[in-house]
């Protein structure tokens, strides 16, 4: 290379070929090399830690903020079985694969066979989760510098779609940041096939990721046209192979495990009103595309074609009449992170060969300003409870609601709200309350906290005539019910 210094030894000439900010930070000697190299796999091991507690510590809590990581406990616990994928609380016997196309986490269903609880979800979560972060820093490291590629591993580790995705329960799309991740690792090193089988997998995680396997084949098309253009026929391929498959499961394979032969989900797009959908909530859609954009990447990732992958899962999202896919909250993001994360180190690798010089000063700041910004939101995100002693605390209310719910006997049906089910799903067959006929449940565990029914025993009793049920237990605002 043209400038190199040849008479210095290989390790030394690879390092003048890393940014001169970087290099001074961590001399190249043997230890220092070692360390930095292992840098993507140590923060990724801390995040694990990190996710695994805020998300074991809030289940201890009984803190759990919807039914879903009940659902897919049921299916899991299922799969572990032999059996069909079955979640009671969506219906008595209905079949997880007529409600989301998910097939791939039945992969849990060894871990699960060993470690029957919700727990085992939570830690796999994390785990996937963090696994994410190896990629996503290398790919950062390698064309930006250490020291740059670790500040973005940081702004997506810390991310606050990450960060909400953790919070929120279980949910499938663990399994795909790590595929995300991988296949835009090799995206960016120009290796157009692995690209490719990365993604393949994506549907299997869920219905809609297959247009976003299809928008990732479309960048790989757009990147290989001219380098490899051998490549460009497998990239149409799996592009045309993501939207069939996402329009054969949504019309053919969903609605054949559906007990009534349809997708559940349509009516969640344009059918509220003359303004649904697209027209709504464009305030709430606005902040969400800023804290996207702003806090993660400076903007800087508008530069990149990396970022169309975003728009599939932004697209359904913001055209759904239902107003919990517009926000910031709850998991819906957490997909986006690599795609933003990696598309502003693409960004930044071609804005530093600019001819405008203040564009490449701002696109060498980027990354460090992106890492300050996680680390000066995570107090108010999840992961800032870390600090907060309340956070590690398991209360005696908690202990006494645990007592109570264990009056219950293995294999008795039940029929719970959100507070009880994830004590129940690993040895008990659970419903959602007012879903649960025509079974008639052995037992009612109802949080009624908020006073949403000031007679839990009349409900129960109107919910299944004929049947009786008398209290059994109470304890800080939980009913435990029993059919006499």
């Amino acid at each position: 290379m043209p400038g190199a210094n040849t008479d210095l030894p290989v390790q030394e000439r690879a390092d003048e070929l890393i940014p001169a900010r970087d290099r001074t930070v961590a001399p190249a000697t043997g230890g220092w090399r070692r360390l930095w190299d292992r840098a993507p796999y140590l923060l990724a091991a801390a995040l694990f830690v990190a996710y695994a507690v805020v998300s074991v510590c809030r289940y201890r809590r009984l803190d759990n903020l919807s039914w879903d990581l009940g659902i897919f406990e049921q299916a899991v616990r299922s799969y572990a079985h032999l059996q069909a994928p079955v979640a009671d609380l969506k219906g008595p016997g209905a079949n997880i694969l007529g409600d989301h196309f998910s097939p791939v986490t039945a992969l849990l269903a060894p871990a699960y066979r060993v470690f029957p609880s919700p727990l085992t979800l939570l830690i796999a979560q994390a785990l996937l989760v963090a696994v994410s972060v190896v990629p996503v820093t290398r790919a950062a490291t390698r064309l930006l510098g250490r020291m740059s590629g670790l500040a973005v591993g940081v702004a997506y580790g810390l991310s606050w779609g990450i960060q909400r995705a953790v919070d929120f329960d279980f949910h499938e799309i663990c399994f795909a940041l790590p595929l995300i991740a991988f296949s835009l690792e090799a995206l960016l090193r120009q290796r157009w096939r692995a690209s490719l089988l990365w993604a393949l997998p994506l549907v299997l995680v869920k219905e809609d990721l297959g247009v976003t396997l299809a928008a990732l084949a479309v960048v790989v098309a757009i990147r290989c046209r001219r380098s490899d253009p051998k490549v460009l026929p497998y990239a149409l391929g799996v592009a045309a192979f993501g939207a069939i498959a996402t329009l054969v499961t949504l019309t053919m394979v969903i609605p054949a495990f559906n007990s009534v032969g349809s997708y559940d989900y349509w009516d969640k797009v344009g059918e509220a009103g003359p303004t649904a959908g697209a027209f709504d909530g464009t305030g709430t859609k606005l902040r969400t595309l800023v804290w996207l954009l702003l806090p993660t990447t400076g903007l800087l990732a508008l530069r990149s074609p990396l970022l169309l992958i975003a728009l599939p899962t932004l697209g359904w999202r913001f055209l759904s009449a239902d107003d919990h896919y517009w926000g910031t909250d709850w998991h819906y993001s957490a997909v986006l992170m690599p795609v933003v994360l990696l598309a502003l180190v693409d960004a930044v690798d071609t804005a530093r060969r600019s001819e405008k010089p203040w564009l490449r000063t701002y696109a060498d700041r980027v990354p460090a300003c992106a890492a300050v910004a996680a680390l000066a939101l995570t107090p108010s995100l999840p992961l800032g409870t870390l600090t907060e002693a309340a956070t590690y605390r398991k209360s005696q209310q908690v202990v006494a609601v645990e007592k109570m719910l264990d009056r219950i006997p293995d294999d008795a049906t039940v029929e719970a709200n959100i507070g009880p089910i994830t004590r129940l799903t690993s040895r008990a067959r659970v419903f959602w309350t007012g879903s649960a006929r025509p079974v008639v449940p052995d037992y009612f565990a109802l949080d009624v906290r908020s006073g949403w029914t000031k007679d839990p025993v009349a409900y129960a009793n109107g919910l299944h005539p004929g049947a009786r049920y008398v209290a059994e237990d109470t304890a800080f605002g939980y009913v435990l019910l029993r059919r006499d």
